[in-house]
């Protein structure tokens, strides 16, 4: 087993950016990758439905931020608090030129035993709530014409795995979200991505993941180890930065998995 690399010093990747940030709080990509943008010169603004999370959130951004870091309470799956957010964070940021959509839910369910509500509830979160964040943002950024969505999927949009086929077509869903209003968007300059993680390790996985699956998913990475969540935010940093100019529509594996 390969050992994670040394955590990367900022470049100033994201210089002068308003960065917009859903279910950034706890300790999985979210809270990494705005932790990573705060690192990269950006000025951030994350929500969560979390409350004592977010708050905890905050002062961990804001300890390496070079700015005041801004938050909101944010349910994905309602339109009005997508549109609360994006109410705070005009007035907060005056305008966002980077979202990145991370909020997402799983769970493990044997399809044969998956209940509506499941199914539903995973897809209201992981995929509708993508939608309505993307939809809102196309709307501020398309006017201006600029802006970058950062969309987070999972390499289950891709590959087969059992009790996840609720978590696996919504990620699809993103994906083909993804493609559809990058080509919707171009247009006005706005570009929109898409991460596709294999295994990035952390304490809410290790939860809410049936006893010896997570052993099985690392066996299956080519390091022998599951990627630190930092890993997975360096690349959604790529993306909204304009070291990325001419990729839209695009998703990108973070993965060491072989088939």
């Amino acid at each position: 087993m390969q050992q994670a690399p040394e955590y990367p010093t900022g470049k100033n990747l994201l210089a002068g950016k308003n960065v917009l940030i859903t279910a950034a709080a706890g300790t999985g990509i979210g809270f990494s990758v705005a932790k990573r943008c705060a690192e990269e010169g950006a000025r951030v603004m994350i929500s969560d439905i979390h409350e004592r999370r977010l708050v905890e959130a905050v002062d961990g951004v804001a300890a390496v931020s070079e700015h005041a870091v801004a938050s909101c309470l944010c349910n994905v799956s309602k339109e009005e608090d997508v549109q609360a957010l994006w109410a705070a964070a005009s007035d907060e940021l005056g305008h966002v030129d980077v979202l990145i959509n991370n909020a997402g839910l799983g769970g493990f369910a044997p399809l044969v035993d998956m209940t509506d509500d499941q199914w539903n509830v995973v897809l209201d979160v992981t995929l509708n709530g993508t939608f309505r964040m993307t939809r809102a943002a196309m709307r501020h950024m398309m006017p201006r014409k600029s802006g970058v969505i950062v969309n987070n999927a999972s390499v289950l949009g891709w590959r087969a795995q059992p009790g996840q086929a609720h978590y696996a077509a919504a990620k699809a869903g993103v994906m083909a979200l993804t493609r559809c209003a990058a080509m919707e968007a171009a247009e006005a300059g706005v570009r929109i991505n898409c991460v596709a993680p294999s295994l990035a390790m952390h304490k809410f996985l290790e939860k809410v993941t049936p006893d010896g699956l997570l052993e099985e998913l690392v066996g299956r990475e080519a390091f022998g180890r599951a990627a630190e969540p930092w890993e997975v935010a360096n690349v959604m940093v790529f993306l909204a930065s304009d070291y990325s100019t001419y990729m839209t529509g695009e998703v990108v594996a973070v993965s060491s998995q072989h088939p």
